[in-house]
């Protein structure tokens, strides 16, 4: 965003800022080895915490020290934006789920009630490994849980857990998340030819959890996963879609809402979130850091605002291929692409457009 080449998803879809959006974690250390994660395995995997507790002040401190540091080789470039670079040191935003399993931090509650008061955005992604630390989870922004397999013996082969009851502590975690007030969330990564199957066992792990959103991702075929899988793994964003609309057909309560063709992320919305016919998948930061910090009970229905652009474009990555590997792409696949084309939408200048045409995909 500092580049001046658009935000992440977040921003598309939840109306997160990009260039204040400070990313880390809480803990280096995960319960299970995902095939499919772009971390290296040198990280500690461990069940339990066996490590002494950092401050949550410190945690706080040093982590915003360390954003900064990060970006401000910004100042001094010639092609960055300036302005996106002078707000990027105005942190107002935090997704917690850099690397390992962030929930499990045994002070976890004392950090996010620092954020709350310095309005800063919470976001939180958990392998939902840990039923009880969901369940005790102080409101956060918006929740993740990830569902990384339909059912049981393909989530041992994906996720590789180390709990041996790591099926029943998922369903418990799904059971808690389902409990939330506040924003939640599931994400399915797909893996093309390994967990891109059975899309009504997906359809009733996502109802069990009861999630306001679900994002449907493509696997990226990036950092060491690449010893574990190939680049035919990683699906084209015309085949996230594609699952997607399978996966829509058993979902009654949700709705296809929008789209990132560079992350290859499709997003779902419960259709209480469509209000008079319109999307209102944003959230309302003001509205949210005003109803965390008064203590009060408070719903994800109490801080939604309306969403900039919504549909499929029905453009991807095909188009982005060369030519001789885009026909190929289609004779082994024999899909049908529609070429539609559809305005974008400039998200650091807040324009507005239109709702995109739909996507239209036969197989």
């Amino acid at each position: 965003m500092i580049r001046g080449e658009g935000g992440c998803y977040k921003l598309k879809f939840y109306g997160i800022m990009s260039n204040q959006c400070m990313q880390m974690t809480t803990s280096i250390s995960c319960a299970n080895r995902c095939t499919f994660c772009w971390r290296g395995y040198k990280a500690p995997v461990s069940k339990d915490w066996k490590w002494g507790v950092d401050d949550p002040i410190t945690i706080f401190e040093e982590s915003l020290k360390a954003h900064h540091q990060l970006l401000v080789g910004f100042n001094g470039s010639a092609t960055a934006n300036k302005t996106a670079y002078q707000k990027s040191k105005e942190v107002r935003h935090v997704a917690l789920s850099l690397t390992g399993e962030p929930i499990i931090y045994p002070r976890m509650n004392e950090l996010l009630i620092k954020f709350n008061q310095n309005h800063i955005s919470t976001f939180i992604v958990t392998n939902a490994q840990y039923p009880d630390q969901i369940r005790d989870l102080n409101p956060i922004t918006q929740l993740y849980a990830s569902i990384d397999a339909p059912t049981k013996e393909l989530m041992k082969e994906v996720d590789r857990p180390l709990f041996p009851d790591f099926w029943e502590r998922f369903n418990q975690s799904l059971d808690y998340l389902a409990q939330k007030k506040q924003r939640t969330c599931v994400r399915l990564t797909i893996i093309k030819s390994i967990n891109d199957i059975l899309p009504e066992k997906y359809a009733q792990l996502i109802e069990k959890g009861n999630s306001d959103f679900i994002e449907v991702k493509a696997y990226m075929h990036v950092g060491p996963s690449r010893e574990r899988l190939s680049q035919d793994n990683m699906p084209l964003h015309e085949e996230v879609v594609i699952f997607s609309k399978q996966l829509a057909q058993h979902l009654p309560g949700y709705e296809i809402v929008s789209e990132h063709i560079p992350s290859r992320v499709v997003m779902f919305a419960k259709t209480k979130f469509k209000r008079e016919g319109i999307w209102h998948t944003w959230i309302d930061f003001e509205k949210y850091h005003e109803l965390v910090n008064s203590e009060k009970e408070f719903t994800a229905d109490n801080y939604c605002r309306r969403t900039p652009a919504v549909g499929l474009s029905g453009t991807g990555t095909l188009e982005r291929m060369p030519d001789e590997v885009r026909e190929r792409y289609l004779k082994e696949r024999e899909l049908i692409f529609v070429d539609e084309k559809t305005e974008e939408m400039d998200f650091y200048k807040g324009q507005e457009t239109s709702p995109s045409p739909s996507l239209n995909i036969s197989k």
